[in-house]
This record gives structure tokens, C-alpha cells and sequence, in this order.
């Protein structure tokens, strides 16, 4: 690696002063475990880099007594996956953790360096569009919200400007919702997925009012499928759920890579859609 200056403000509004919009070798770092990957392969150089690790009011969980999270950008994945407020309010993230990457990953990554690096074969993006999850964002200027579905531009890019830092996760309430998240991989579980699919359904007896249907790994960013949430509109039998795999195939832009090529991930999609709304609807209400 080349050499470059280390920063360790102790306060968000240290760590903004300390970024360039016009630079783009300053670089904010997390818990660096993608970033360090691509500088020892010499695909970034930075000149500086700003460490938030120090920013202790950036790594807290916080429950409302109604259901909904506020998670702090620097809270370690391991941390979100061992919380008990997460387990009890949207426990289909508990679940996604437990096979994301491995143990030693998420003692070290963060959820807001998860999120900003935006490699579409990430799990929790799709479960956290899906469960309608917000980000804050800090700027030197003000900050703003706005939905996880609309962070991500392109292939690994986001719209953060160079100045912006995720200061946080909001997840809301869930209520009756019932979640869940598969992934199909080609080697161990906890590898890259070929495809990820995470959906959130509102369910009464017979239908689904509202339905959130969201796929990654075989897309170029985290892509919700409307057409086959407006399928399940129908009901929720065997035949419907078959119907929305198959609008979900039909719907989706797909990319190929080294999990598969684009036609083999459009068999996936068909099936695994209808796969995770079986589990989803297999839940008792308000569970993942």
C-alpha cells in the first residue's frame, strides 16, 4: 500500500470538516474491511483517510417502544446480529446476519460502511428495502433521509456526495409484517450470493395488501420487483405465489458474473421468489 494520513476525529462534525468534495483520495473509513481489501490490491490509493471509530455516538441500538430502530452507522454487524431489540423488532436481519460473511467480518464491518460501499451481492441492502429502512445522512450543511432503495446509483455507487457520512439506520415498526431473506449461493452459504431475495408482506386471511419484493446479487444494485408484488394482490395460494416467481423472472434486469450467467439467475429468481414468500407466510405475524 502507498502511504497516506490517518485522521481520528472524535465527533461527526470533526470527521465532515475533515472531508473533501473535491478530493476524491480523502475517503472515510469504517470498519475498513472492503476498503483495506481494495487498497492492498492497489484499486484505491488514498492520500487521507478519516477513521470514524472514535465517534462513540455513531455506534448505538436504540429501541422505541413502538417497534422502530434507530441503529448508528459504526455499530458493528456482530453487534446488530447479538442485540436483543433487533431480534424482537425485525428479526429477519438476526437471521441474515448469521450467514453474512463469516464471524471475524462482522466483529470489524459496520453497518454504515455495509451500506455505503454498495456491492450489489450484499445481504442486508435487499432485507433492509424490504423492511422499508431508512438512512440518515450527515453533512456539513445539514443532513437528510432518505429510503435504502434509493442509496444506491450503481454498481458500487451511491449518491453520497464526497462531504456525506451515513450517520445512522432507521428501521420502522413492522406490526403484523412477515419477512424473510434467502439467498442461492454457489459454494458455502456464507459466500456471495447468486441471488438474494428478501420480501415483506401484510397479510390478512386471504391477501396481501402490501407486499415489498426485493432481489440483489443478480442485479446491478438492490432492485424491488413491482410487478410481482402486485400478483400477490390476488391471494396467497400455491397458484399465486408460482405467478409472482414467474412476474419477478420476467421483471427483472439481471447481470451476469462469476455466481452464474444471466439466464441461469432468471431460473433462480423464478423459483426463489416463490420460495421466500412461502417462508414469509410461514411465520407467525410479526416474525421472520
Amino acid at each position: 500500500m502507498t502511504p497516506f494520513e490517518l485522521a481520528e476525529p472524535g465527533t461527526l462534525a470533526q470527521a465532515l470538516a475533515l472531508l473533501d468534495p473535491d478530493d476524491p483520495s480523502v475517503r472515510p473509513i469504517a470498519g475498513g474491511t472492503a476498503l483495506m481489501l481494495m487498497m492492498k490490491a492497489g484499486v484505491f490509493r488514498p492520500t487521507k483517510l478519516v477513521s470514524l471509530r472514535r465517534i462513540g455516538e455513531l455506534a448505538a441500538i436504540d429501541a422505541a417502544p413502538a417497534g422502530e430502530l434507530r441503529i448508528g452507522a459504526m455499530t458493528p454487524l456482530a453487534e446488530i446480529e447479538r442485540s436483543a431489540a433487533v431480534r424482537r423488532h425485525a428479526p429477519v436481519i438476526t437471521h441474515t446476519l448469521r450467514t453474512l460473511s463469516n464471524i471475524r467480518v462482522r466483529n470489524v464491518a459496520t453497518i454504515g460502511g455495509h451500506l455505503a460501499h454498495a456491492d450489489p451481492h450484499m445481504d442486508l441492502p435487499p432485507v433492509l428495502i424490504a423492511l422499508n429502512a431508512r438512512v440518515v445522512v450527515a453533512a456539513p450543511k445539514g443532513g437528510r433521509t432518505l429510503p435504502v432503495e434509493a442509496l444506491f446509483s450503481g454498481y458500487f455507487e451511491t449518491v453520497l456526495a464526497r462531504d456525506e457520512l451515513i450517520s445512522a439506520l432507521i428501521i420502522p415498526a413492522q406490526g403484523r409484517r412477515r419477512s424473510a431473506y434467502l439467498k442461492c449461493t454457489t459454494r458455502a452459504v456464507h459466500d456471495w450470493p447468486a441471488l438474494g431475495v428478501a420480501v415483506s408482506l401484510d397479510t390478512n386471511a386471504k391477501t396481501v395488501p402490501d407486499a415489498r419484493i426485493v432481489i440483489s446479487a443478480a442485479s446491478e444494485t438492490p432492485t424491488r420487483l413491482s410487478a410481482a408484488e402486485g400478483v400477490l394482490r390476488g391471494g396467497t395460494d400455491h397458484a399465486s405465489l408460482r405467478q409472482a416467481g414467474e412476474a419477478a423472472a420476467q421483471e427483472a434486469q439481471l447481470t451476469a458474473d462469476g455466481q452464474g450467467s444471466a439466464a441461469y439467475k432468471r431460473e433462480l429468481v423464478r423459483v426463489y421468489v416463490a420460495r421466500a414468500l412461502r417462508a414469509a407466510l410461514a411465520q407467525n405475524s410479526g416474525r421472520a
